[in-house]
């Protein structure tokens, strides 16, 4: 049995309030030198909602039900919350989990597949967080595994695609839709897995898997949202909006949208697809549907700690429940803050 003393939920963060709208988008795009006048154009995403973000709610609710979960099978893991982007940042966490006595942390990413973002940034932010708080050596963090596959995550989805097709009109295509990014981040998230890398591959697998059990018979595709930066770089295509254009030309009447890439309703799920993608289908004449991201289902706060007594009680990978023939997905290295030399890439 592995031996941890806590549970770190982390995850991106969200502004508050309209003051901290451009300070957030400050963080999450330091570095890029991008003026306040370009941020300002993506804060009326937020200034729409009052400047507050979803994705701090739903992580307490989320760290409730994990706290909640945890205590029904008895097991005594305290759960502290850190955020890359905003307050609480993981230094804050790590320093509590430190002064309370639990410096060995299993990290709960609320990120399910493999990316740079999902999975090596963190694993920097991890690493400098352990430099920032001087807790090099002493505080350790390992992480759940990709969670793509696992029932937990996918059974939500497998519900509400089989409500949403069940009262749409016909005909219906089944609309997969992540996140996309920079094709050749994706490619370096596992070149071996084919075009688009393991990124791609992860997502297509549970589409497939979703499809065959919720919608035996109906067309499906995957398309992205919430592209950025230089025009000029290739991302993953097509864009969710420019999809359903095509499937109202051809003749689709309703699409049943997934927001398959999310764990939770946050902004770019609101946004991007409640406000932008329904308004393009409502120009093309094209009925739409959204189906819920897991949130704090109780199939995906039970499987998050499926995944979390796997580690405690080192489940060999045979055993390890995945529904795809990509899984299950390997653990990650421990970040110890010693050595930061490992390549922050997919794995």
């Amino acid at each position: 049995m592995t031996d941890f003393d806590a549970i770190l939920l982390a995850s991106f963060g969200g502004p508050e309030g309209q003051d901290d709208v451009i300070p957030f988008l400050r963080n999450v795009t330091r570095g890029r030198g991008i003026p306040d006048e370009r941020l300002e154009e993506v804060a009326v995403h937020y200034r729409h909602n009052g400047g507050v973000s979803p994705i701090n709610a739903q992580n307490r609710a989320l760290k409730a039900a994990l706290e909640t979960e945890l205590a029904a099978r008895s097991i005594d893991l305290p759960v502290y919350w850190g955020n890359r982007n905003w307050d609480p940042y993981f230094p804050d966490a790590v320093r509590a989990a430190h002064e309370a006595g639990d410096d060995r942390l299993l990290a709960v990413v609320t990120s399910a597949y493999t990316s740079y973002s999902g999975v090596g940034q963190y694993r920097e932010n991890f690493e400098q967080t352990l430099a920032d708080t001087g807790l090099v050596g002493t505080v350790t963090i390992d992480r759940l595994r990709e969670f793509f596959d696992h029932p937990g995550f996918v059974a939500p989805f497998i519900e509400g695609v089989r409500e949403a097709v069940r009262d749409a009109a016909t005909p219906t295509h089944v609309l997969f839709v992540t996140h996309s990014i920079p094709n050749t981040a994706a490619e370096a998230s596992g070149p071996e897995h084919g075009p688009g890398g393991a990124y791609v591959a992860q997502h297509l697998a549970v589409a497939d898997v979703i499809a065959a059990d919720a919608a035996p018979g109906l067309a499906y595709s995957l398309a992205y949202q919430s592209r950025s930066g230089d025009p000029r770089t290739p991302w993953l295509e097509p864009d969710v909006n420019d999809e359903i254009r095509r499937l109202a030309a051809e003749g689709v009447q309703h699409v049943v949208v997934v927001p398959i890439g999310f764990v939770s309703d946050h902004m770019e799920v609101i946004w991007d697809l409640d406000t932008e993608a329904a308004e393009t289908a409502a120009e093309v004449g094209v009925g739409f549907t959204r189906v819920a991201t897991p949130g704090v289902h109780p199939a995906f706060v039970a499987g998050l700690i499926d995944l979390i007594e796997e580690r405690l009680d080192d489940i060999p990978d045979a055993q390890r429940p995945h529904l795809t023939a990509l899984g299950p997905w390997p653990d990650h290295a421990t970040v110890t803050g010693v050595d930061a030399a490992e390549p922050a890439v997919a794995r």
